[in-house]
């Protein structure tokens, strides 16, 4: 009964849908959180037999930038029925710059598409790209609108960028969602009727086309598999995200999405803990299907 207990208290959301090697998982990721001096949320389904693996994945995290997954995908759901939509041209001034703006800056004298702007938010990161959306969605409640339309529940935007990225404090609830109710969207921002084909597609371009994640879940994938992800980082509790569709040579994709943040307010991001979680998803995944065995 004592060793039943232990395991409740070191992770008392590891869920899983089908049955795999509970101790293992269960043990490496507490190790993994222990030495790293923080918390680790997961959330990860193989689509090639819809094996799901969960750890806090219903604790709330603040989301950093990967919520600008949410934010373009509103963008594109809205140029389902405004076809003209992504073609719209933007202008702005260096007054809307902010911290990180590596494609916009670039680009002021002409101004950029919506499409543009788009590419930029999630392949760059751009702050500046994210803002200029944001205004054309009509602020952070309309993405928070738009996630509870795929039954996001728990997500919520309070601010635009990089004030989003001061989230984070205990008992701070802004700016935040859980990892499986990032994994569950992204998923169906990918693979699901969201979207119709063309944006779908579209999305997933930019995601593979991401600059800002080679350190985090790109790093836990053996090479020649193709990744597309969003990273996500805060300013303080050295908050370090990532989430992101992995596809394995031949077998089926697999969404995840990592959430990490530490102890100390102070702390220094952590992109190596992402790619070590990673690393662990996919041993374990590789228990339940033989295609990753052979991937």
């Amino acid at each position: 009964m004592r060793y039943i207990l232990l395991l409740l208290v070191i992770a008392p959301t590891l869920a899983f849908s089908n049955t795999i090697q509970v101790k293992s998982l269960q043990g490496r990721l507490a190790m993994l959180e222990m030495a790293s001096n923080g918390r680790i949320g997961i959330s990860a389904t193989n689509t090639g037999n819809n094996t799901q693996l969960q750890y806090r994945a219903y604790e709330r995290f603040a989301t950093g930038c990967t919520s600008k997954v949410i934010g373009v995908a509103a963008i594109l759901k809205k140029s389902m029925e405004d076809k003209s939509l992504l073609q719209q041209k933007i202008t702005y001034t260096k007054n809307d710059l902010t911290n990180w703006n590596p494609i916009t800056e670039k680009n002021m004298a002409n101004g950029m598409t919506v499409a543009e702007l788009s590419a930029a938010a999630i392949s760059y990161s751009d702050n500046t790209a994210m803002n200029l959306l944001l205004q054309k969605l009509g602020g952070p409640q309309a993405m928070t609108a738009f996630a509870r339309s795929i039954n996001n529940k728990s997500f919520r935007q309070d601010h635009g960028w990089p004030e989003e990225a001061l989230a984070g404090a205990p008992g701070d609830l802004n700016d935040s969602s859980t990892p499986a109710d990032m994994e569950n969207s992204l998923k169906q921002l990918a693979f699901g009727d969201v979207l119709a084909p063309a944006q779908r597609e579209q999305l997933l371009t930019w995601l593979k086309d991401n600059t800002t994640g080679n350190a985090r879940i790109r790093a836990g994938v053996p090479k020649g598999w193709a990744v597309g992800d969003k990273t996500g980082t805060g300013f303080y509790y050295g908050i370090t995200n990532d989430i992101g569709i992995i596809w394995p040579p031949k077998c089926a994709p697999i969404v995840v999405a990592i959430y990490f943040k530490q102890n100390k307010k102070d702390a220094a991001k952590r992109e190596d803990v992402i790619a070590s979680a990673t690393r662990i998803l996919l041993d374990e995944f590789s228990h339940t299907d033989k295609c990753l065995k052979m991937a």
